[in-house]
C-alpha cells in the first residue's frame, strides 16, 4: 500500500492530463498547461485572519482560534492556533465547498505539538452523521480502548455517503488465543496482544501479515496474557497479565505465572524488560499523557508512571481499581470498577471523581467523539456522555447487551463492541444505535467479547473471545497513515479521484484504496466545512496554508504546492 519517495522540485507550471468529467475514470484526456492554482475553490492563508484568498469569498469564521500564532517561519501571524479544546474556524454553506460528485484536494501544512496533555483530533471535516455523508481528514490518538492505547497520531481520511452497510470479514485467529486482548497499530503495522490459555503456553504478541496471517513476535513473559499495547517514544511497548478467565465465564488458565510487567519491543520476537507495577501480576491499560507513560494494574489498585530502565513511580489511587485510561482535554482519566464511576487524576497522588454513571458498578472504555468524552460500562449496555462537570448522560442501551466495551471513531461515526453476544454497534445519535454485526458466535458459551478495536490500513479492526478472532470492516473509503507523525510541521493533502483515495505525508504518497475498495461518488451534506475540528475531537495544534481544489492534484503538483508554501 505504502509508496515513498523523495519530493522533487518543479515549476509551479506542470504538465498533466484533465478530466472532462472529474469523476468518470474512463473520460477522454487531453495534456495542457495547467497552473498549481487551477480548480482552487478556497484558500485560507492563516496570517492574522480567517479569510479566503481564493477569490471564491469563502472567508472563514473564527470561534477561537489564535490568528497571530507562530508560523512555519517562527514569526508571528502565520498560522491559526488550535487549542484542543474549544478552537475551530467554520467555512461557509455553498456548493463550491461542497465537493458534490467530484473530484477534490485538501492540503494544509500542519503543525503537531509533541506528546502532551491533549489529544490532536480533526484537521478538516465536512460530515454528517445522520446520513453518513461527507468526509473526514484528521488524527487518530485513541487511549482507553479498553486495554489499549491503538493508535498514537496516525493520520485518516475517509468519504461515504451511507448507501451500503459495511460487511465484517474474518482476518484470521492469531495463534492458539482465546482472547484479542489488545490492537494497536505501530510502525505501519498492527499488532496484537492475547490471551492463552494452555499450561505450557504464554501471552503473545502478533503482526498482522493480512489476509488470515499473523507472524509471531514472541512471548515478552511466561504469563497467559499480554493486556496491553501502547506506543511511547517511537517504541511499542507490551503489558503482561495472569488472566483469570472466570471472569469470562470460562474455565481458568492452569498457566499461573504472574504478569504485571512492562516489556520493549526490539523486533523479532525480542522484548526488553521494562519493569514491574508494585503490587500486580496483571497490567490492565497503558497510555501516553503529558510525554509520559503512564500504567495501571488489573486485579489491584494504584497508577504508575514510568522513570526510565526498570523504574516506575506510583501515581496515587482514586480508591478502587480501574480498568482503562485514557487523555482528555488536558487529564488523564481513569475508568473506575467497583462501584464505576470516572476520575481525573490532578498529580502527585491525587484523583479526584467527576461523577457516577446510574446504575453502573464498572467502567470499561472510553472513546472521545464529537468533542466530547464517552465511556462503555456494565452491567446494562449503556454508553454515557459525559456532561464537563459530574454528570453522566446515557446515551443509549445496545438493545439487551450487559456489557460495552471497546469503542473507537471510525470515518465520522462511533462504534462500541458488547458482551454477551459480541457485536459492534454503531452510534446514530441521541439514544439509538445500529447493530452493523455479530463477531463471535461460538456456540455454547455464557459470554461472547468484541474486547478491542484498531483502525488499519483504512479498515475497522475488532479482536474477539473465546474465538479468539479478528475481524475487520470498512465503511466508505478510506486512507491511513499507519506510522506516528512526527512533531512539528508536516504537509499534508489529501485526494479524492474518480475511484481512490489517495494521501500525502510532506509531498509523498504514503497510502491509496486498493482496487477493490468502493469509493462513493456523491458525498453531499448541508452542513458546512469546519477546520480544526470534526467527529472525533477538536485540533490541538497549528494550521497554515489551508487549501481545497475542486479536482485532483497529482503527486507532482502536490510535490510543488508543498515546495510553494
Amino acid at each position: 500500500m505504502f509508496s515513498f519517495s523523495p519530493s522533487r522540485h518543479i515549476t509551479l507550471t506542470t504538465s498533466l492530463s484533465r478530466r472532462g468529467d472529474p469523476c468518470e475514470t474512463g473520460a477522454k484526456r487531453k495534456s495542457t498547461e495547467m497552473n498549481i492554482n487551477d480548480g482552487l475553490v478556497a484558500h485560507w492563508k492563516f496570517n492574522g485572519d480567517c479569510r479566503d484568498s481564493s477569490g471564491n469569498d469563502n472567508h472563514g469564521i473564527n470561534h477561537g482560534a489564535d490568528l497571530a500564532a507562530v508560523g512555519r517561519d517562527g514569526k508571528p501571524y502565520g498560522a491559526a492556533r488550535f487549542d484542543g479544546r474549544t478552537a475551530y474556524v467554520e467555512a461557509p454553506l455553498n456548493d463550491a465547498l461542497g465537493l458534490v460528485g467530484r473530484n477534490f484536494t485538501l492540503s494544509a501544512w500542519v503543525e503537531l505539538p509533541p506528546d502532551g496533555a491533549n489529544l490532536h483530533g480533526d484537521i478538516l471535516s465536512k460530515y454528517d452523521p445522520a446520513t453518513r455523508s461527507g468526509l473526514n481528514l484528521g488524527t487518530l490518538n485513541y487511549a482507553g480502548v479498553t486495554a489499549a492505547q491503538s493508535h498514537h497520531r496516525n493520520l485518516h481520511f475517509g468519504i461515504d455517503n451511507g448507501s451500503q452497510e459495511p460487511a465484517w470479514v474474518d482476518c484470521g485467529r492469531p495463534g492458539n488465543n482465546l482472547r484479542v486482548y489488545s490492537l494497536c497499530v505501530y510502525n505501519g503495522d498492527l499488532y496484537t496482544g492475547t490471551f492463552e490459555w494452555g499450561a505450557d503456553e504464554a501471552g503473545h504478541v502478533y503482526r498482522y501479515a493480512g489476509g488470515q496471517t499473523w507472524a509471531d513476535c514472541g512471548s515478552p513473559d511466561q504469563s497467559n496474557t499480554v493486556a496491553s499495547l501502547a506506543v511511547y517514544r517511537g517504541d511499542l511497548y507490551a503489558g503482561t497479565s495472569c488472566y483469570r478467565a472466570g471472569g469470562s465465564a470460562l474455565e481458568d488458565s492452569p498457566n499461573k505465572h504472574p504478569g504485571g510487567a512492562i516489556y520493549r519491543y526490539l523486533g523479532d520476537s525480542n522484548w526488553e524488560y521494562c519493569g514491574r507495577l508494585e503490587g500486580a501480576d496483571s497490567i490492565a491499560g497503558m497510555a501516553v499523557y503529558n510525554g509520559e507513560l503512564y500504567a495501571i494494574p488489573l486485579y489491584s489498585q494504584g497508577v504508575f508512571r514510568y522513570l526510565g530502565g526498570e523504574e516506575w513511580a506510583y501515581c496515587g489511587t482514586p480508591g478502587r481499581r480501574m480498568m482503562a485510561i485514557t487523555v482528555f482535554k488536558r487529564h488523564l482519566y481513569g475508568a473506575g470498577n467497583e462501584g464505576g464511576g470516572v476520575f481525573r487524576y490532578d498529580g502527585g497522588a491525587d484523583w479526584t471523581p467527576v461523577g457516577f454513571q446510574e446504575g453502573v458498578t464498572q467502567v470499561y472504555s472510553f472513546a472521545v467523539y464529537q468533542g466530547e468524552l464517552y465511556v462503555g460500562t456494565w452491567p446494562n449496555g449503556t454508553v454515557f456522555r459525559w456532561d464537563g462537570h459530574e454528570t453522566w448522560e446515557s446515551v443509549g442501551r445496545l438493545e439487551d447487551e450487559k456489557e460495552v466495551m471497546a469503542m473507537a471513531v471510525y470515518n465520522g461515526k462511533l462504534y462500541a463492541g458488547t458482551l454477551p453476544l459480541a457485536n459492534v454497534y454503531r452510534y446514530e445519535g441521541g439514544a439509538m444505535w445500529t447493530n452493523t454485526g455479530q463477531l463471535d458466535t461460538t456456540p455454547d458459551v455464557k459470554y461472547r467479547r468484541v474486547w478491542s478495536m484498531a483502525i488499519f490500513e483504512g479498515k475497522l479492526f475488532g479482536g474477539t473471545l473465546p474465538s479468539g478472532r479478528v475481524y475487520a470492516m470498512e465503511a466508505g473509503a478510506n486512507v491511513t497513515y499507519d506510522h506516528a507523525l512526527a512533531a512539528g510541521w508536516h504537509h499534508l493533502a489529501a485526494v479524492r479521484e474518480g475511484n481512490q483515495l489517495r494521501l500525502y505525508v510532506n509531498g509523498a504518497e504514503v497510502a491509496a484504496t486498493g482496487e477493490t475498495t468502493r469509493v462513493p461518488q456523491y458525498i453531499a451534506n448541508n452542513l458546512p466545512l469546519r477546520i480544526g475540528l470534526g467527529q472525533h475531537d477538536h485540533f490541538n495544534g497549528s494550521l497554515a496554508d489551508v487549501r481545497v481544489h475542486g479536482r485532483a492534484l497529482s503527486s507532482d503538483e502536490i510535490a510543488a504546492l508543498r515546495q510553494a508554501t
